[in-house]
């Protein structure tokens, strides 16, 4: 018995010695006692991970919209954490509220800040910067160097197969400057200013980079393009054609709409912090239609999805257009619809036609009639002022707030908004009397020399003023979007499944894949809300 009692205790004790390799402290003589103490030190990362000796307002302008309230905590200038913000006021029991804003990409910015994968240096294709620096041994002039680089066939082609294979490596900044300086002034010399194409980044990002960038294309004559080409879910036929940045609704105002178009957008995504409007609005009966390629993450909130195929979707749009103009403002005005097209839009604004070369009588679309054309012209800047026809009078009528307007001084001030003062503005001249009907040629893409556009032959409405003949935005786009009328000349599709004459449902169903009726439904459906909700439709 008391050999195997001692032999236990052995045991005991051996393993008891062990233990000091595996749990840090200082043991007692009697190895029964552990003392931890030390040994922690690895901790010490987890307690100073959120220390901080200053709390800075930031958001993330690294191409979001949503500029989010971010409170981010620094230490030593260096971004340790950030956390949402959670001040945003209210919008008022009768609208959910604007938090939380933010997003997992917006709270893992500091990851992207300090990541060893950010770029820092400029890089160049290697068969590009081989080349240059060949270039530029056999020359101290940069645009010649260039010019050499270019003038040979093959060593364009060396450089340009490259594309798109990566095979990126680090230069110097003056190497790279000295490069592309190069290239613009011979582009520049060769070709004009206006070769020059380039866009800066939106100033809700960076007013410098903007500032910078489009000053200098400015003064060298080149072409500013729009920063919205950058973004996915932009409009960028408005900067494009109106020269000024969208003025879109504010996005808690998806929770007014009853019927949500979603276009363009995936909302989820692009607009994460405001996508909640959407999805909460659907629960007060707001009805959803997603058009989409693709099964979106926006998609799964549909009521209904138009799948049109990709890069095809303006045919779909000139399709809903056409039944709208049919519905609601050919065979039945809406006044809502009429007056607003009269208040806000170009719609009433006269355009000059001009007769087409070939004398075969047709016409084409030619500038804005202004108050230049008319006669005894003498006011400021009247070459950039529009004109619209009173109803009531007949007579031609130059409203404030046209783009002359912008940049004179009126007695009241600058005009930046359109100014009627009492003037209803004549819509369209059908059925106006002493008018003319005559023919227009208008473009269309999807048939013509090797399926690049064409031309199709319809009849609008006009009048003559000041020696030009004219008629109204409005009687060209019923027109362009083949919504006939009794007594114009032209082709004008029989109706809407007409499959042959471009604007159609039947048309855009052979282009997009949307099938003409669901097409048609939308478009209706719609306007129709529009019109019983006061415009609540968007």
């Amino acid at each position: 018995m008391s050999t195997s009692t001692d032999r236990s205790g052995e045991a005991l004790d051996r393993l008891m010695r062990a233990a000091q390799y595996f749990f840090p402290g200082e043991q007692s003589p009697d190895r029964r006692v552990l003392y931890r103490e030390g040994g922690r030190a690895a901790e010490e990362f987890y307690r100073e991970r959120w220390r901080h000796d200053r709390e800075v307002r930031s958001t993330h302008g690294v191409n979001c919209t949503g500029s989010c309230s971010w409170r981010v905590f620094v230490k030593d200038g260096i971004i340790t954490w950030e956390t949402q913000a959670t001040d945003y006021p209210s919008v008022g029991p009768d609208s959910p509220e604007y938090e939380p804003r933010g997003c997992p990409r917006g709270a893992s910015f500091s990851w992207y800040t300090y990541s060893p994968t950010r770029i820092r240096y400029p890089y160049v294709r290697r068969p590009l910067l081989q080349l240059w620096r060949q270039a530029r041994t056999r020359t101290d002039d940069p645009v010649e160097a260039w010019r050499w680089l270019t003038s040979d066939p093959e060593r364009c082609a060396a450089y340009k197969r490259a594309r798109g294979k990566g095979g990126f490596v680090r230069s110097t900044w003056q190497e790279v400057m000295e490069l592309i300086a190069a290239a613009q002034v011979d582009t520049v010399e060769r070709y004009g200013p206006d070769r020059i194409v380039g866009f800066s980044p939106i100033p809700a990002m960076s007013i410098a980079s903007y500032s910078a960038g489009t000053r200098y294309l400015s003064m060298i004559g080149g072409t500013i393009s729009s920063f919205y080409d950058w973004y996915a879910d932009l409009p960028m036929a408005s900067p494009q054609v109106f020269g000024d940045q969208t003025d879109v609704p504010e996005s808690a105002d998806w929770w007014n709409a009853g019927y949500l178009i979603v276009w363009g957008t995936n909302l989820p995504i692009t607009r994460t912090p405001d996508a909640h409007f959407m999805t909460e609005a659907r629960y007060r009966g707001q009805k959803v239609v997603v058009v989409s390629p693709d099964y979106g993450d926006h998609t799964k909130f549909a009521d209904d999805w138009l799948a049109a195929a990709p890069g095809t979707d303006g045919a779909l749009a000139m399709a809903m257009g056409h039944v709208i103009l049919t519905e609601f403002y050919r065979d039945r005005q809406v006044p809502r619809f009429t007056e607003y097209a009269k208040t806000y839009t170009d719609l009433p604004f006269l355009v000059r036609l001009r007769e087409r070369d070939g004398g075969d009588g047709a016409y084409v679309p030619d500038k804005f009639l202004t108050a230049a054309d008319l006669p005894g012209a003498a006011e400021e800047a009247a070459e950039f002022k529009t004109v619209l026809l009173d109803a009531a009078t007949g007579e031609p009528v130059v409203p404030g707030g046209s783009l002359g307007f912008r940049w004179t001084e009126p007695e009241d001030g600058p005009r930046w908004n359109l100014r009627l003062d009492g003037v209803d503005p004549l819509l369209s001249l059908y059925g106006r009397p002493g008018g003319e009907a005559v023919a227009v040629d208008l473009p269309r893409f999807d048939a013509g020399p090797e399926e690049s556009g064409g031309a199709v032959r319809r009849g609008v409405p006009a009048t003559r003023i000041g020696g030009h003949l004219v008629t109204t935005v409005f009687d060209l786009v019923m027109a362009q979007y083949a919504v006939g009328r009794e007594g114009l000349p032209g082709r004008w599709p029989t109706g809407y499944d007409d499959a042959d004459e471009p604007c159609t449902p039947a048309w855009q169903e052979a282009v997009t894949s949307v099938p003409a009726r669901a097409a048609a439904r939308v478009a209706r459906e719609f306007a129709r809300n529009a019109e019983r909700t006061g415009g609540r439709s968007m």
